[in-house]
């Protein structure tokens, strides 16, 4: 165990060990956020199925180790994860530890001490940053929101309270290492005209066609696969991204596509490559005032990114970007704060 002490509070760091541990790491979202209109919780099973070491596909690469903050008297102040993604880190050129599933009560020691907890565990593993939050990859939660803390989140997206940023700040050392914007987008009765008259165009000039697929085109064509390929293709050069392995893109079928309503999923075949995939779009309803409804074991938390840097450097004090999401730097052990 870790323990920081300050005048105003003493915490302790303890790592997860057991399942009920992880279960209590869970249900901490559910805790803080009792009451929050906008948090849109994620199910608690695919909770337990990403963070269980022996089922989530991505510790064929990664290691990873959560920690939870207490006080004194055995209330429950904080949690996170310490994740190295060793995939990511060659893909990138960087060593970095990431953190994510980081929630913690309004109280600057609880904060600082679950950080201290990350950068000791990445020092321990030769890493000289931190970065986060960030998941195991890019289907995980990722980005900490630092504006339009009124809107309802989503279950994909991480929703926190203001103070977050306002720590981060606080504990000096962050910067910003990317932005993530969200929009909202309003779809027309009718689609217009002039936008039908394009797609038609394009289609007929570049020979695409667009695909509607079943359940045996996904489980036995092989097109759930296909879709997973494709997204490695086009994201391979975002910020940060982590390549699915095939065991992965496995897991992810059977996780989605079961449950998936295949008519609002649009396949976009070109005909000149042997009809090819090129382009998926997926629309999923929107299920977050239900979501936040539910009890807390049957829906579950969101996500959140920062970055953070070791040894030398790292002495710019975190700035709020404008919209979204965001990342930031922490400093280590006898390098200047801000």
């Amino acid at each position: 165990m870790i323990k920081h002490t300050s005048k105003m509070s003493s915490v302790t760091i303890r790592k997860v060990n057991t399942r009920r541990d992880l279960e209590r790491f869970i249900d901490f979202h559910y805790d803080l956020y009792e009451g929050c209109e906008q948090d849109v919780p994620n199910l608690f099973s695919d909770e337990m199925k990403t963070l269980d070491k022996t089922k989530n596909a991505a510790f064929e690469f990664s290691e990873a180790e959560y920690f939870m903050a207490f006080y004194q008297d055995g209330r429950m102040a904080g949690r996170v994860a310490a994740i190295i993604n060793h995939k990511a880190n060659k893909r990138w050129g960087r060593k970095c530890v990431r953190f994510g599933w980081i929630d913690f009560v309004d109280d600057i020691e609880v904060s600082r001490a679950l950080f201290d907890a990350v950068e000791q565990y990445g020092k321990s593993k030769g890493m000289d940053e931190m970065i986060g939050p960030l998941g195991f990859t890019d289907l995980d939660p990722e980005g900490m929101l630092t504006w339009g803390f009124d809107q309802l989140g989503t279950m994909p997206t991480i929703y926190n309270y203001p103070y977050y940023p306002e720590h981060m700040e606080r504990l000096g050392g962050f910067e910003k290492d990317n932005d993530y914007v969200e929009y909202k987008m309003f779809v027309p009765d009718t689609i217009p005209e002039k936008y039908t008259k394009i797609a038609e165009m394009i289609e007929k000039r570049y020979n695409l066609h667009v695909r509607k697929l079943t359940k045996k085109d996904v489980f036995e064509g092989g097109y759930g696969k296909k879709m997973f390929d494709l997204i490695n293709t086009c994201f391979k050069d975002l910020y940060g991204y982590s390549e699915l392995s095939e065991r992965q893109i496995e897991q992810y079928i059977g996780m989605y596509f079961p449950l998936a309503d295949l008519s609002l999923i649009t396949v976009v075949e070109d005909w000149n490559e042997g009809r090819k995939p090129v382009a998926v779009g997926i629309t999923i309803p929107s299920l977050a005032a239900r979501a936040a409804e539910m009890p807390p074991r049957t829906a579950l938390p969101v996500r959140l990114v920062a970055r953070a840097a070791c040894p030398e450097g790292a002495q710019d004090r975190g700035r709020r970007p404008a919209p979204a999401r965001r990342s930031a730097r922490i400093p280590h052990e006898g390098e200047p704060t801000p």
